[in-house]
């Protein structure tokens, strides 16, 4: 793994197709580290990670943290979240458990630090059998990272900070960090974010760099809307500048979803908007990070 300097600047991009191609989209952009997501329908397997070794030690390029998406969740609105997203639903709760695993292997034959994924809204009842199992599931996929060195990074986003302190707190496991994303609790409703940083910021080890605007008040269940990086209500510029106060040295890393496996032409419009947001995104991260 190649040194990265203080907030350098990276990318969310997922692995589906062509490893080497989607390496070279992405150090095109001018980047050198980023996090790598597969999605629940992409096979994983020795051969595979070994064609994404060989593409990052030929372009030289890091990734920081690996993601695990899973088959059969769904973003539509926050009832759908709620019912579909991570460990919460308990007929695939083994399932997705063993694809962490799965993704967690690919990640160490890449010799990346860390593993993420959501894990569905946490409940607030702490004696409910959803809570327990959640939380159980955590402990075990920490257990299984940390025996292979890694940690497991939360995203924030669909639980109050306070709750997703308290939860860290109960899983009691070192290896059990976040992964800070301000826009996500815009996007569910959920609190400031700038705030929110400043109560978890003992445990955040990498952050995405999104923005949104708030949900709709009069579309109950309704999520807020992802927004170009600086034009949403994140407030960009306080949370690098908070990030800067309490300590974060690593990567910048933007999402915001395009498709880098293949070629962009006429017919993917929102695909070349967006690849034009991450350009001003790398911009603007890097203007920030370098202002005093």
């Amino acid at each position: 793994m190649q040194h990265l300097k203080h907030m350098e600047v990276g990318l969310v991009f997922w692995g589906e197709k062509n490893p080497a191609f989607t390496i070279r989209q992405v150090k095109a952009l001018g980047l050198a580290c980023g996090h790598l997501g597969f999605a629940g329908h992409v096979r994983l397997g020795s051969g595979i990670a070994q064609q994404w070794k060989e593409a990052l030690d030929e372009n030289h390029f890091t990734v920081t943290t690996i993601w695990a998406a899973h088959e059969g969740e769904s973003y539509a609105d926050i009832p759908t979240v709620q019912r579909t997203v991570g460990f919460i639903p308990p007929e695939t709760r083994d399932a997705r458990e063993a694809r962490a695993r799965e993704v967690i292997d690919t990640g160490v034959a890449l010799g990346i630090p860390s593993f993420a994924c959501h894990i569905g809204f946490v409940p607030e009842e702490r004696d409910s059998s959803d809570y327990n199992a959640v939380r159980n599931v955590v402990r075990r996929i920490c257990d299984y990272a940390g025996d292979r060195n890694m940690s497991f990074a939360l995203e924030t986003g669909q639980e109050r900070a306070e709750l997703m302190r308290d939860f860290l707190a109960d899983v009691d496991r070192e290896n059990l960090k976040i992964n800070f994303d301000p826009a996500n609790m815009i996007l569910y409703g959920t609190a400031e974010p700038i705030p929110a940083l400043e109560q978890l910021a003992p445990w955040v080890v990498s952050v995405h760099c999104k923005d949104a605007n708030w949900p709709p008040k009069d579309v109950p269940g309704a999520l807020g809307t992802e927004m170009p990086l600086g034009q949403g209500v994140v407030n960009i510029n306080c949370f690098v500048a908070k990030l800067k106060e309490i300590g974060y040295k690593g990567p910048l890393t933007i999402e915001r979803e395009v498709s880098l496996d293949q070629e962009m032409d006429d017919r993917h419009k929102e695909g070349l908007s967006h690849l034009q947001d991450i350009r001003d995104a790398i911009a603007l991260l890097t203007r920030l990070r370098d202002e005093a």
